[in-house]
């Protein structure tokens, strides 16, 4: 029987994006060297579209200078997937995790990460659900998570983005990745929900689908 492993979870606030891809790269080492425990970052970004490999600034269909007026910055990223908005209302997740020996399969590794987000949309009694050929978790309104991993070493970056409150209108900005409509929890349920009461239910089904014991929650900020 394989051991259960440990689940370092760090709810990080609201951070920006190239902050928290230094904290991904910092982790992903200390992961690899096997100095930390498997690690999930959980945080919110402020108005960003990254460009995953699959990609390219013609997805994005603003100018530059238009996104500068709108706060919004844009970065190109070596995860899976084509363009996503990230920003306030959404809870972003990196699970920096070491898939061997017993996991080794990116698909299976995606496929829970989409049973992550489907037990927890079912804890807010969401009907979600995926669709054959495609990635994330979608309901009949539209795609309410995206997901884009990278994998090396069989070591997770990057992860997954759940619209809790977001705006949607910023995905107006972008061809999506499939071209598929977006909702919210918030518009499916007609309802704010706390972002922090979301985190206690992921946590939970993640350690649960991974198997894994979470060690006491840590808050930590990021300067």
């Amino acid at each position: 029987m394989t051991k259960e492993r440990s689940l370092l979870v760090q709810r990080l606030g609201r951070i920006d994006y190239e902050t928290a891809l230094h904290v991904q790269k910092e982790t992903e080492a200390l992961v690899k060297t096997r100095q930390q425990p498997d690690t999930l970052l959980l945080l919110e970004h402020p108005h960003t579209l990254t460009i995953g490999r699959r990609g390219d600034n013609s997805s994005v269909l603003l100018a530059e200078d238009e996104l500068k007026t709108r706060g919004v910055t844009v970065f190109e990223t070596n995860r899976g997937g084509k363009v996503t908005y990230h920003g306030l209302g959404q809870l972003v997740g990196y699970p920096i995790i070491n898939l061997s020996p017993d996991r080794e399969d990116v698909h299976r590794y995606v496929r829970d990460l989409e049973e992550v987000l489907i037990r927890t949309m079912a804890d807010f009694r969401i009907d979600a659900f995926r669709i054959e050929g495609l990635t994330g978790v979608h309901t009949s309104r539209g795609k309410v998570a995206a997901i884009g991993v990278h994998i090396a070493r069989w070591v997770t970056t990057h992860g997954f983005a759940l619209n809790v409150n977001t705006d949607l209108s910023y995905f107006d900005f972008i061809i999506a990745c499939e071209g598929e409509p977006v909702t919210s929890m918030e518009e499916l349920s007609g309802d704010v929900t706390d972002l922090s009461a979301v985190e206690d239910r992921l946590i939970l089904n993640f350690a649960d689908v991974f198997r894994m014991s979470t060690i006491p929650l840590s808050v930590q900020s990021v300067a």
